[in-house]
């Protein structure tokens, strides 16, 4: 994967209003994949500040997101 795609997912999942359904058509990369992307890209307590802070977290799962 080009170092700046790497950045874009990035980007986007540290982002609070960004789904990873949005992620995904942006980038074509699944949730799992995600946070693989991210496991290997960051720091390990940066990683485990950013699953902590998306973790069950209702605006990165557009299926959970209130209706607005």
């Amino acid at each position: 994967m080009a170092p700046e795609t790497i950045s874009e997912v990035i980007e986007l999942a540290w982002a609070d209003d960004v789904t990873f359904d949005a992620i995904k058509v942006e980038t074509g990369l699944s949730e799992p994949q995600v946070i693989e992307v991210m496991r290997r890209n960051l720091k390990p307590s940066s990683f485990r500040m950013w699953r902590r802070r998306v973790s069950g977290r209702q605006t990165k799962h557009a299926a959970r997101s209130p209706v607005a």
